[in-house]
């Protein structure tokens, strides 16, 4: 379904991405933005489930800031290679990422993004810096950024048995965005993704139902 891309960045220094395209007129453009392991096969099928959906996705490949083509499955050796990589990467360069992305489907309608893991910390600073209405999947490196002021809603899922997530940090996001959405799940870290023994369908559906209720709310026309 869907086409591989470049996205321009500042110098002269490209990245690549996944563009999946709806079928029809799109209901809006969502940059959908990685976990730990690249624009794998996982993220590419999320941007194919948008794109079923009705709008146009772009997953970028924010490791080809560092190195090119890098797409992994999930062992202790990848996540440890995942967390090296965004470590390096920065909150920055992952935030430059997103707005070349939004500037490519522009002509989609009106953008959001949605994040998983660290991504979903990226889709919070999406919210926060690029003022894009934004959902954030169990982002366990959202803490620093909670006094950074959405300029655009957020919604937050978490799943309540993630020991990287405790009960204290969905606190502390209640406490300092109350505006905001924030739903927790019987699951653990990861429950969205499909493909392992973390998913949890029951809560997958449901937070993917209330993802879609908010991009349908919140991308519609003005």
């Amino acid at each position: 379904m869907g086409q591989n891309l470049n996205l321009p960045t500042s110098g002269t220094q490209c990245i690549g991405a996944y563009l999946a395209k709806p079928g029809g007129a799109s209901r809006g453009g969502i940059v959908v933005i990685q976990e730990i392991f690249g624009v794998n096969e996982h993220i590419r099928s999320v941007a194919d489930r948008l794109a079923a959906a009705g709008y146009t996705a772009i997953a970028p490949h924010f490791f080809d800031y560092l190195e090119t083509g890098v797409e992994m499955g999930y062992s202790p050796e990848t996540a440890a290679r995942g967390k090296a990589l965004v470590n390096e990467l920065g909150m920055e360069r992952a935030v430059e990422a997103v707005a070349s992305a939004a500037e490519a489907i522009a002509s989609a309608g009106r953008i959001g993004t949605v994040g998983f893991c660290w991504g979903g910390t990226v889709a919070l600073l999406a919210a926060t810096r690029l003022g894009f209405p934004s959902v954030s999947y169990y982002g366990a490196r959202n803490l620093p950024y909670l006094d950074e002021q959405p300029k655009a809603p957020v919604m937050f899922h978490f799943g309540e048995l993630d020991k990287s997530i405790p009960p204290e940090m969905v606190a502390t996001h209640r406490e300092k965005l109350p505006q905001m959405e924030i739903y927790t799940y019987p699951a653990d870290h990861a429950f969205n993704r499909d493909v392992g023994p973390q998913y949890h369908e029951p809560s997958a559906v449901l937070a993917w139902d209330r993802t879609m209720g908010f991009f349908a709310r919140e991308l519609a026309a003005a």
